[in-house]
């Protein structure tokens, strides 16, 4: 049984279209600094989210850098 915080899992073989999502996830989801933690700047919950999490996970799958385009 799954619970609010399970990450989501990691799609293998990562497709072009699940690099799409997760590089847009990890752009999206980015932290923002708050008086009182970090926090996602897309959700405004604890970083990282499941998606920025999801996203990294995904682009490491991949053999990709975060921070790397394609």
């Amino acid at each position: 049984m799954t619970t609010l915080t399970d990450d989501f899992p990691v799609p293998t073989p990562v497709t072009d279209e699940d690099l799409h999502y997760a590089r847009r996830a990890v752009h999206v989801h980015a932290p923002e600094p708050w008086p009182h933690g970090t926090l996602c700047r897309s959700e405004r919950v604890p970083y990282p989210c499941r998606l920025a999490r999801w996203g990294r996970a995904t682009l490491a799958a991949a053999g990709r850098a975060t921070g790397e385009t394609v």
